[in-house]
């Protein structure tokens, strides 16, 4: 037997899910019923503490009146007794001593004082005798309680069925309205659970599907449901995983999109070098001229094949949080001083004009700063005239270090501001294959800048220039530095 049918063995998914949702539904419908049961209880008890305190009262009241009767015309003959029976009470004459519990059960509440003296005896569910002493002429006093507890008692039952069909009409409400509320609850982990359980999808199942998750939403949600106004979590959670089916969805088509374009940007050079490839295995043989032509060519788009595929690779370590940083304290200063530098060599007709406004010290990987400022004066490079000038400078200002490149080239038109830092995009598509660009350098630039901290400035006028500044924090003073300025200031 495998070691996977001899620990795997889970039962079928629909029992797992009944089993799931009716615990769930077991325990709302539990705690609705045990709610509901406890307030019919303690409700009976108090009316079990009236129902005792009831005919206590009257009997106590009912004995006291006859009492003061008794005091003013004296006890009643043997002839006056027999129509006392057709009363609630009778009037016994006694010949020996009261006997009973002395004091009342409610003389803290009646304060009847024609008892006093007076010893009781009782049965609820029958009589309340109270036997009086009367200056040794003792008598008892009797009320029949019986007809009260038999009301009682039929008023008890009726009480206690209707709240046994008030509870079995409650259970099973409550189950019904339970089961309505988690039906959308339901609808939503079935639909998570289909996704989960879909590992190998085609085109028309994510298709199918997308148009399935694209029906889960709050709107349609409550239409289709009939949700009251009073279940605001359960639109809250809709809600909440319609936005995340949203990011789920834009991160899709970002990906998607970034995969075309790579593929796009890919498919140009590979072209270009079977086309010379070809070329070669016609002509270049016999002809010094098409091999040299050829060469020069598969080189140029190798060399273009590599800087996109580092980028991707940067921006694929980036968006895995597995690109390396190593931030030390550094002078945005001196960076930009070696980045002028080795621009000038390359560029040697080009005219840079730096300005450094003091030191400006950052917390920050020189390497990966470093290659931000080489992507702008790049930039402004390849879309400014050969005669156009480009500052480049370093200042600090609340609290912050920027680094500002600016050009005096095409411009970038007020549509195109808002896309510049995304993937391939190119504000001249006609120019992409002249400049040698992928359209991947401001989205690095962003990607570094934004793990430092910072973030951009972008000002263009078409056929005026661009001024892109990026700014970054600064790094806290060195007890030497907030002393005084230290020696060999830049310019």
């Amino acid at each position: 037997m495998s070691k996977k049918n001899r620990f795997q063995s889970p039962p079928p998914d629909d029992l797992i899910e009944a089993a799931q949702n009716s615990s769930l539904a077991f325990r709302l419908n539990s705690s609705f019923f045990f709610r509901q049961l406890s307030i019919f209880a303690v409700m009976d008890l108090i009316l079990l503490v009236l129902a005792l305190l009831g005919p206590l009262l009257y009997a106590e009241s009912r004995c006291a009146g006859v009492a003061r009767l008794v005091a003013a015309r004296g006890v009643p003959s043997a002839e006056t007794m027999v129509w006392m029976e057709a009363s609630d009470y009778t009037i016994t004459p006694l010949d020996r001593e009261p006997e009973g519990y002395p004091g009342s059960p409610l003389s803290w509440l009646s304060g009847l004082s024609s008892l006093e003296g007076g010893l009781r005896r009782w049965n609820l569910s029958q009589f309340y005798t109270v036997e009086l002493p009367n200056n040794g002429a003792p008598y008892a006093v009797t009320v029949d309680l019986t007809g009260i507890s038999l009301v009682l008692r039929y008023v008890a039952y009726a009480l206690l069925a209707c709240q046994a069909v008030m509870l079995v009409s409650s259970l099973l409400s409550s189950s019904r309205t339970v089961r309505r509320v988690l039906r959308p609850i339901q609808d939503l982990a079935a639909t998570a659970a289909r996704l989960n359980s879909m590992t190998h999808m085609s085109r028309r199942e994510i298709e199918s599907l997308a148009g399935e998750l694209e029906k889960i939403n709050a709107t349609h949600l409550d239409s289709r449901i009939d949700l009251p106004s009073t279940q605001k979590e359960l639109r809250e959670l809709a809600c909440s995983i319609n936005e995340m089916l949203d990011r789920v969805n834009c991160a899709y088509s970002a990906q998607m999109r970034f995969v075309s374009d790579a593929s796009h940007e890919l498919r140009t050079p590979i072209a270009v070098i079977q086309g010379y490839a070809s070329l070669l295995d016609r002509w270049g043989k016999s002809d010094p001229e098409a091999m040299q032509e050829s060469i020069d060519a598969i080189r140029q788009e190798a060399a273009a094949m590599e800087q996109l595929v580092e980028q991707l690779l940067f921006l694929a370590r980036g968006d895995n949080d597995s690109q390396p940083i190593c931030p030390q304290r550094m002078d945005l200063c001196q960076v930009a001083g070696e980045v002028l530098r080795e621009e000038e060599m390359i560029h040697p007709q080009r005219a840079f004009l730096p300005r450094w406004e003091g030191e400006a010290f950052i917390q920050a990987d020189p390497g990966l700063i470093k290659q931000v400022m080489r992507i702008l004066v790049d930039n402004s490079v390849k879309y400014s005239p050969p005669e156009g000038r480009i500052y480049l400078r370093v200042s600090c200002r609340d609290g912050m270090a920027r680094c500002t490149v600016q050009d005096e080239g095409m411009g970038m038109s007020p549509d195109s501001l808002p896309h510049i830092f995304e993937r391939f995009y190119r504000t001249d598509q006609s120019r992409d294959r002249k400049t040698g660009g992928t359209g991947l350098g401001l989205s690095i630039a962003k990607w570094i800048v934004d793990r430092h901290g910072g973030w951009f400035e972008v000002v263009s006028r078409q056929h005026v220039g661009s001024r892109i500044t990026f700014l970054i924090p600064l790094a806290p003073e060195t007890p030497q530095e907030a002393g005084g300025p230290a020696e060999g200031t830049p310019r």
